[in-house]
């Protein structure tokens, strides 16, 4: 696996990236502008990182991840719109650690869903996936799942399960921020091959993009450079067809 700084994607160029690489990364402000919005709008929305609830749902016994999410559904050209809150559910082939459960996690708070780059940044991420998809019209399942990993008992993990894949269409992670913290790389490989990336994000509101079928990916543990040291992230599932557990 090579280890490098992030290399960035032209935003013109992602659909050929996720075709080529299983993978697309966009600078911040290549993200704003496809969003339509200004960055400063996208980082109006970091307050809410603060007022995540605690994931008791973590089988390692670990306190070191809050979340929230909420479901919303993209049709063809039109904005998302967000639908009846349900579980965040996976098959165990996916998630090792805590596949097979209904988890039952906190709404995102009805006024983050309402802030305009809120759903311009979900859209946006939604029209790259139709296009990595050769226009095919037909609506995004979407899940988005709101992070904070910390470092108060010493080390946080961002992805407990391992490397995995998310059985879904698309997965965007998008950093939030990075505060008082070491490691949190990222690492990406092949689903059928040798190959891997690592790099480590830190620019806020960068943009990694996965083909889901077509990559697997992990980030590895956090640990505290000082006091209240935490990792925040915005993950987004793009899925066709349904909802997982839905089929």
């Amino acid at each position: 696996m090579s280890t490098s700084a992030p290399i960035f994607t032209s935003p013109e160029h992602v659909s050929a990236a996720l075709r080529g690489d299983g993978y697309a990364l966009l600078r911040p402000q290549d993200v704003a502008a496809l969003a339509g919005c200004p960055l400063a709008a996208l980082a109006e929305l970091e307050a809410s990182w603060d007022q995540l609830a605690p994931d008791n749902y973590l089988k390692d016994g670990g306190r070191y991840r809050r979340r929230r999410h909420s479901c919303f559904v993209q049709d063809d050209g039109a904005a998302p719109r967000q639908v009846a809150h349900r579980s965040h559910w996976q098959p165990l082939e996916y998630n090792a650690l805590h596949g097979g459960m209904n988890r039952l996690f906190e709404p995102v708070l009805a006024e983050t869903v309402a802030r305009p780059a809120w759903g311009a940044l979900i859209g946006a991420v939604g029209a790259l996936c139709t296009a990595a998809r050769g226009g095919a019209a037909h609506p995004w399942y979407i899940e988005a799942h709101q992070f904070r990993i910390d470092t108060t008992d010493g080390i946080g993990r961002p992805t407990p399960e391992g490397a995995h894949r998310d059985g879904v269409d698309f997965v965007a992670v998008l950093l939030v921020g990075r505060h008082q913290i070491k490691g949190g790389e990222t690492r990406i490989f092949e689903a059928a091959g040798p190959n891997g990336k690592r790099f480590t994000l830190t620019e806020p509101w960068s943009l990694l993009l996965l083909d889901d079928a077509s990559v697997i990916h992990e980030s590895t543990p956090i640990q505290p450079l000082g006091r209240h040291g935490h990792r925040d992230t915005l993950v987004l599932t793009y899925r066709a067809g349904a909802f997982q557990g839905q089929n």
